[in-house]
C-alpha cells in the first residue's frame, strides 16, 4: 500500500531544472532512502512534498488523496540545517513547539517527559537552548520532529553530528517509528545506514531518478556472479582445477590457506564449482560477492554521467563487501 506517490513531478527555477518528470511511490510503513549527490534535487523534492513549494508538473498523493494543505499536519520533518531559539529555555520551547503541531498542552508534556527521559535529556529541561551541544540540540528537534505522531516522517541527515552512541540511539527509535505505523523518508549519504535501515530506495541525479527499488532487489540486481572462497590443501594452482565458465580474478596465499575470488559465466552455478574444486582442495568457506549501497551508488551516477541518464550499466564491482554467505564450515 502507498502512503505517497509523486507523479511525473517537474521543478523548474530561473536557470536550473531541479527535478524532471519524476515519478516515485512511498510503500507505508517502509524506511525510504532518498538519495543522491549534492545538487541533485533531493531537497527541492522535500520541499515540495512539505509543501514549501510547489511543481511546475506532474501531480502528488498523500493517503490516495491529492496532496493539499490539510496534510502538512500528518508530517514532520527534520531538516538538515536545524534551528531552535537560542535564548529560550528547552522544555519550554519543546512544549511550545509541540503545541503548534497540535498536540494539546497535558498530553504534549507526558509525551516530553518520555521522551527526555529516553534520550537521556531529562535534566536540560530548564536549561537555555545556548547552553546545550550541538547533539544535544539535535535530539531536541528530532523529538519535536516525532512529537505528533505523524503518518509520514522526513529525516534529513538525521545523524550529523551525532557520536556512535547517539547515533544508534537515534536508529533503534526511527525503528520502532516504523514498527509503530510511521512510514520514513531518510535522506543521508550514509551508505552504511542506508543499507541498515531501508526497505526501499530512490536515486535522483541532475533531477533525474536514476534508479529507485526495494534494497534488496537492487543489490541482486547488480550481482556478478563472482565468489570469494577461503580453501586448503591445495597442491597445484587452483585455476588449474576450475571448470569451464569460472574465471579466477584474485588469489592470495596466507599462512593457513588460500582466498581465491572467482567469477562464474555462461549460467555456471557455484554447486558445479564446488563439485569441480572439492576433489582437489579442502573448502573451508565460501560467500558470494554482493556490491554495497555505496557502490551502486557510485556506479549508477557515474553510469548515468557517462550515458546522459539514458541507460545504465551493471558492470562488474569487483571490490564489493562480502555479504550473503552461501556456504560456511
Amino acid at each position: 500500500m502507498i502512503i505517497f506517490s509523486a507523479k511525473n513531478v517537474t521543478k523548474r527555477y530561473a536557470n536550473h531544472t531541479a527535478l524532471s518528470n519524476v515519478s516515485i511511490d512511498i510503500p507505508r510503513q517502509s524506511i525510504f532512502g532518498l538519495l543522491g549527490p549534492n545538487g541533485a534535487g533531493k531537497t527541492s523534492f522535500i520541499r515540495i512534498i512539505n509543501q514549501i513549494t510547489g511543481p511546475d508538473e506532474g501531480e502528488l498523493f498523500f493517503n490516495n488523496q491529492k496532496l493539499n494543505p490539510k496534510h502538512i499536519e500528518q508530517i514532520g520533518y527534520l531538516p538538515e540545517e536545524r534551528g531552535l531559539y537560542k535564548k529560550m529555555k528547552v522544555g519550554e520551547q519543546a512544549l511550545y513547539l509541540a503545541q503548534l503541531k497540535g498536540v494539546k498542552k497535558h498530553d504534549a508534556l507526558r509525551k516530553l517527559k518520555i521522551l527526555f527521559e529516553k534520550f537521556e535529556i531529562e535534566g536540560w529541561w530548564n536549561r537555555k537552548v545556548e547552553e546545550l551541544s550541538k547533539g544535544m540540540q539535535q535530539k531536541i528537534q528530532f523529538i519535536v520532529t516525532i512529537i505528533h505522531e505523524p503518518d509520514l516522517l522526513i529525516f534529513d541527515e538525521p545523524f550529523s553530528g551525532f557520536d556512535p552512541i547517539n547515533v544508534n540511539l537515534l536508529k533503534e527509535e526511527i525503528l520502532e517509528l516504523q514498527r509503530s505505523g510511521s512510514t520514513i523518508i531518510f535522506s543521508t549519504h550514509n551508505m552504511a545506514s542506508v543499507e541498515e535501515l531501508c526497505d526501499n530506495i530512490a536515486l535522483i541525479n541532475n533531477s533525474h531518478k536514476i534508479l529507485d527499488g526495494t534494497v534488496k532487489e537492487i543489490k541482486n540486481r547488480y550481482k556478478t556472479n563472482t565468489y570469494a572462497i577461503t580453501h586448503e590443501g591445495m597442491d597445484a594452482p587452483i585455476h588449474t582445477f576450475l571448470p569451464g565458465g569460472a574465471e579466477l580474478i584474485s588469489h592470495e596465499a596466507y599462512e593457513n590457506g588460500h582466498r581465491s575470488v572467482i567469477k562464474l559465466m555462461n549460467n555456471s552455478n557455484p554447486n558445479e564449482l564446488l563439485g569441480t574444486l572439492l576433489p582437489h582442495v579442502t573448502i573451508t568457506g565460501m560467500q558470494e560477492i554482493i556490491p554495497t549501497m555505496n557502490e551502486i551508488f557510485i556506479e549508477t551516477v557515474n553510469a548515468a554521467k557517462s550515458s546522459g541518464n539514458k541507460s545504465l550499466s551493471n558492470s562488474a564491482l569487483s571490490n564489493s563487501a562480502l555479504n550473503n554467505s552461501t556456504f560456511s564450515k
